[in-house]
C-alpha cells in the first residue's frame, strides 16, 4: 500500500481480512475511505472500520468514532456513540482519542454522556477486561 499497488496492497489484505485480522481490516477501510484502488465508498469503509473496531483495533475504533461524528457512512450522525468509539479507542491506547473526545463532550448533553458511560462501560469488560 505505502508503494501505491493498491490492488496487491487489497488482495493482501483481504486474505488476512477472512482470517479475522483486525489490522488488515483496518486497512481496508482506509482504502475505502480515502479512494485508495477503489471508488470512495462511506458506507464501506464504516463497515470495515466496525469490523477491526470490534475486535479491539484503537485506530480503527477512533476512526468508526468519527464517522460517528460526522454522519458518514450512516444514515445520521450520533453523538452518543461518537463517545463510545472514541472512549473505547483512548482505553485502546490511541493519543488521538483523547483530544477527540476533549472536542466532543462539550457537545452532548448531560444524559447523552450518562448513555455513552454505560455503552463504554459495557464493552470495556468485554473488549478490555485487564484494562
Amino acid at each position: 500500500m505505502e508503494a501505491g499497488d493498491y490492488a496487491e496492497a487489497r488482495a493482501l489484505f483481504e486474505v488476512y481480512a477472512r482470517s479475522g485480522n483486525a489490522e488488515a481490516e483496518e486497512l481496508i477501510g482506509v482504502m475505502y475511505a480515502l479512494g485508495l484502488g477503489v471508488d470512495r465508498d462511506d458506507e464501506r469503509a464504516f463497515d470495515w472500520y466496525l469490523r477491526a473496531s470490534l475486535k479491539g483495533h484503537a485506530g480503527a475504533q477512533s476512526g468508526l468514532g468519527w464517522y460517528y461524528e460526522v454522519g458518514r457512512g450512516i444514515p445520521a450522525p450520533d453523538m452518543v456513540r461518537a463517545y463510545l468509539w472514541y472512549a473505547l479507542s483512548a482505553i485502546g491506547g490511541d493519543p488521538d482519542a483523547l483530544d477527540s473526545l476533549e472536542l466532543i463532550t462539550p457537545r452532548l448533553t448531560a444524559e447523552e454522556r450518562a448513555r455513552a458511560e454505560v455503552l463504554v462501560d459495557d464493552y470495556r469488560g468485554w473488549m478490555y477486561p485487564f484494562r
